[in-house]
């Protein structure tokens, strides 16, 4: 081989050829692999990156010698190799040494017209990828005279006839792949892939396999499972010469199925010999390259030669199957299909999701912030999401952001979407917890409450009872009721999930709200509740007037009144629970929410509370105006609610000790945890301790029963976290809560973020989105110092997070590596969480010294 600067030129791939991913990309060193396996893969040639690269500043290789290779008078093609397929690159050319002598003797052998086709679309490829000329001009199909037009418009073009020198060809072929891939629009291209800036570019030159013939020829691919659903099945397509002649039993080579059609004829049928041949050639590529592969090939003159095989594209569903199958089968470990399938590409699995066969309709798109899909009739009140389901109609909940009393309307949708909000605004973080497909922030779209309608950037105009499609996977707003597939829970999953618990190293848990996000969590196997947020259970239409009348109770005593009325109601929720999870630990944070939430804001509303309160609607509104805080985020909620009006964390601690004893006695012995939010001093959680152990007694001396229980803080403001040392003296346990957490550390509000985050993560402020990856640099070293100055006071602390990074496979490993004993996310992410840690568990093995002290 000649020598260019201090590499070689280009390496003709043999089995002990010196080729690799790095120097000369995906494509050469799977051809390689190929070759290997004795495949019948026609001559083949790389050029390395860095040959590449000096042709793209005006250094050829000697093209006439690396036609050489190939015989005399041979075609060839050029292909992309960059390293990574993910990252395009320039097409392929065919047919490269196509001359007018060439043409000539094809003409002899194959007949003009076959000739005349395969020079004709050289020709056109030429013009338009080296020549850079009009691409109207060389669009003409082949037929009579069209090469002849084709060869003179070059010519009146460029000053000069067609090349006829095979090597010139090849040059320019070079040259043109080679600069393209240089350009600012493909490095734009491959950037916006995740390619690096420095990446670069193989090319593969291949002797072409003419798929003519007086014998059976065409070209094709083939499969052996479906890339939807991962399941066994021969897919792929067979396209014979255009001008065939009829084979011997009579069947036409134009177009033939692969396997047995009642459509048309099949290549099965047709040669059976071959398509066991192809059938030998998958199994080898799965066998012992360890994957599913598509293999493209050419059949000419009965003979069948490989020009090339890629991973099957496969969908989240589909890549679980085959990882699990390939485990089962003995070909790869329980663990390289463990790290097979990435950790978010479970939430497809759990859901609904569009059939991305299907053709989309898009009317607008917003933050991805709970994923699957649902179609529905859009509605913009929560009354009127529950009269659609009282009529069994499924419904799309849209609203311009949600609060708290559109939870009921939620739950009798079928998906939520938002004008406003980020990742952990209140209609993300719902309806993740419930499973719901939503899609926030989606500014793009007009909602006029008013009019009831909503406007998309197109115009377009959808009103009340118009049918839309969320798809909370990629963000987009769909017009009509695309083709679905449904959730994918099968043995597979199951399977996969179960080894990844043999694996991992640090606990998950589940935030759940209600009975039926507990049974949720239960299906999903987390390892218990590592959140309940009490205030949910109060929206029940029974529960909110009761509520109501407490919050307008005019004394302590008759705040006491209204709870015991909302006791047995809430005993009952904790009961459940307890059974639910049947021994598993169960975390329930106390009261959090500031008062006003639970109270009507328009006028309609405050009219009908002051009729169920037979109270004056000037008091109601008055009592209203008086609650309403200037920004409650910041205000009276949580632990100074607690500490204020005490009444309702002791109504809430007796309704668990009760709970708890029942549990008890009707199965394992519950210990339940008690967390109490928004804790910023250590007092705080001295009096809530001392009012929770006296109704801890109260309960026992009325029972007659003994039981224990953990009480813990969850960390959600800075302070607490830098003063955890001594909040630990009466903590048994430190959650933190990273949505209220990352909002007070950055002063963000997680619901109005989303309308400039998008800016501020592309011009490098923020390098992702706080509220949907966890800041390590900021909030993580808060926590950091939370762990480590808590633990130092009480060794045995329970530390995890609950907010929802703790679904976030980044976050994940950030808690593994900072020794949490767990993390707690929706149930719908519990799976993710499940995988992600076994990853990271299983890469963690796979270091020379593994030094993380994780606990579990």
């Amino acid at each position: 081989m000649q020598k260019h600067a201090d590499f070689a030129e280009f390496t003709l791939i043999e089995p002990s050829a010196d080729v690799s991913t790095a120097r000369h990309g995906w494509r050469a060193k799977c051809l390689q692999r190929l070759i290997r396996l004795d495949l019948p893969v026609p001559p083949t040639v790389a050029l390395p990156c860095d040959s590449v690269r000096a042709i793209a500043a005006g250094q050829m290789p000697d093209t006439a010698k690396l036609m050489g290779l190939f015989g005399a008078a041979p075609l060839v093609s050029i292909r992309p190799s960059p390293e990574n397929p993910a990252w395009g690159g320039p097409g392929t050319v065919l047919n490269v040494g196509m001359n007018a002598e060439r043409h000539a003797v094809l003409t002899l052998s194959h007949g003009a017209e076959a000739a005349d086709a395969l020079y004709l679309r050289f020709v056109q490829a030429f013009a338009l990828h080296v020549a850079r000329l009009d691409p109207d001009m060389f669009s003409a199909p082949p037929g009579y005279g069209a090469l002849e037009a084709a060869l003179a418009a070059y010519e009146a073009e460029t000053d000069e006839p067609f090349p006829q020198d095979p090597a010139r060809q090849l040059a320019e072929v070079l040259r043109s792949m080679a600069r393209a891939w240089e350009g600012t629009t493909a490095r734009l291209l491959r950037a916006a892939k995740g390619a690096p800036a420095e990446a670069a570019l193989g090319l593969v030159v291949q002797g072409m396999v003419q798929a003519i013939g007086p014998g059976l020829s065409g070209s094709g691919t083939i499969q052996f499972v479906d890339g939807v659903t991962g399941a066994p099945q021969i897919t792929g397509r067979f396209r014979g010469q255009e001008q065939a002649a009829r084979a011997e039993d009579g069947a036409s080579e134009e177009t033939l199925y692969l396997v047995a059609d009642p459509r048309g004829p099949a290549l099965e049928d047709v040669a059976p010999g071959l398509f066991a041949e192809l059938l030998r050639h998958g199994r080898a590529c799965r066998e012992r390259l360890r994957e599913e592969m598509q293999i493209e090939f050419v059949i000419e003159n009965g003979a069948v030669k490989v020009i090339d095989a890629v991973r099957v594209q496969r969908s989240s569903r589909a890549a679980v199957r085959i990882a699990v199958a390939m485990a089962n089968d003995g070909i790869i470990s329980r663990e390289d299909a463990l790290l097979r399938v990435e950790p978010r590409a479970l939430s497809d699995l759990l859901h609904f999701q569009v059939d991305p066969r299907v053709p989309r309709d898009k009317v607008g798109r917003g933050i991805a912030a709970s994923p699957g899909a649902a179609t529905g009739k859009i509605v913009f009140t929560a009354a009127a999401a529950q009269a659609s389901a009282a009529r069994d109609e499924p419904c799309i909940l849209v609203r311009r952001e949600t609060a708290p009393e559109d939870i009921r309307g939620m739950h009798a949708s079928v998906a939520v979407l938002t004008e406003r909000g980020g990742m952990t605004s209140h209609a993300a973080v719902i309806a993740r917890g419930l499973g719901l497909p939503a899609i926030v922030g989606a500014s793009d779209l007009r909602l006029n409450g008013r009019e009831r309608t909503l406007t998309g950037p197109d115009g377009r105009v959808f009103r009340e009872g118009d049918t839309l499609t969320v798809d909370g996977t990629t963000g987009e707003v769909l017009a009509g009721s695309p083709a679905m597939l449904e959730p994918a829970l099968d043995d597979g999953f199951r399977t996969l999930l179960r080894w990844a618990d043999n694996v991992r190293d640090i606990g998950i848990r589940a935030n759940a709200d209600t009975p039926d996000d507990a049974r949720t969590a239960r299906m999903f196997e987390a390892e218990g509740i590592g959140l309940c947020r009490t205030e949910h259970m109060f929206f029940d239409e029974d529960r909110l007037t009761v509520m109501r009348e407490m919050i307008f109770a005019d004394t302590g005593e008759d705040r006491r009144v209204a709870l015991e009325r909302l006791l047995p109601m809430q005993r009952a929720d904790f009961i459940a629970l307890f059974d639910i999870m049947a021994g598993l630990p169960v975390c329930i944070r106390l009261f959090d929410p500031p008062l006003h939430e639970f109270l009507p804001h328009d006028r309609e509303g405050m009219r009908e509370l002051a009729e169920a309160l037979d109270r004056p609607l000037s008091e109601v509104t008055r009592r209203v105006e008086a609650l309403t805080e200037f920004n409650p985020m910041l205000g009276m909620r949580g632990v100074r609610l607690g500490i204020t009006v005490p009444e309702i964390y002791d109504m809430q601690t007796r309704a668990i000790f009760e709970a708890t004893v029942e549990a008890s006695r009707r199965g394992a012995a519950v210990v339940p945890e008690i967390m109490i939010p928004l804790v910023s001093a250590k007092r705080e959680v001295e009096i809530v301790k001392t009012r929770t152990d006296a109704v801890a007694a109260a309960v026992r001396n009325e029972t007659g029963a003994d039981f224990d229980y953990r009480l813990g803080v969850m960390v959600e403001t800075p302070r607490a976290a830098l003063r955890a040392g001594e909040i630990a003296q009466h903590s048994a346990f430190l959650s933190f809560g990273t949505n209220d957490l990352t909002q007070m550390t950055y002063g963000l509000s997680r619901d109005d973020a989303g309308r400039f985050m998008g800016s501020y993560v592309a011009q490098g402020v923020y390098r992702e989105d706080p509220f949907h990856m966890l800041d390590e640099d900021g909030v993580g070293e808060l926590l950091l110092i939370g762990a480590k100055r808590g633990r130092e006071t009480r060794p045995d602390l329970t530390v995890s997070i609950c907010g929802e990074h703790g679904g976030n496979p980044e976050s994940i490993s950030f808690c593994r590596a900072a020794g949490f004993d767990y993390v707690s996310c929706s149930p719908y992410r519990v799976p993710v969480a499940r995988l992600a840690a076994a990853h990271f568990a299983l890469l963690d093995r796979a270091k020379p010294q593994n030094t993380a002290g994780n606990r579990r």
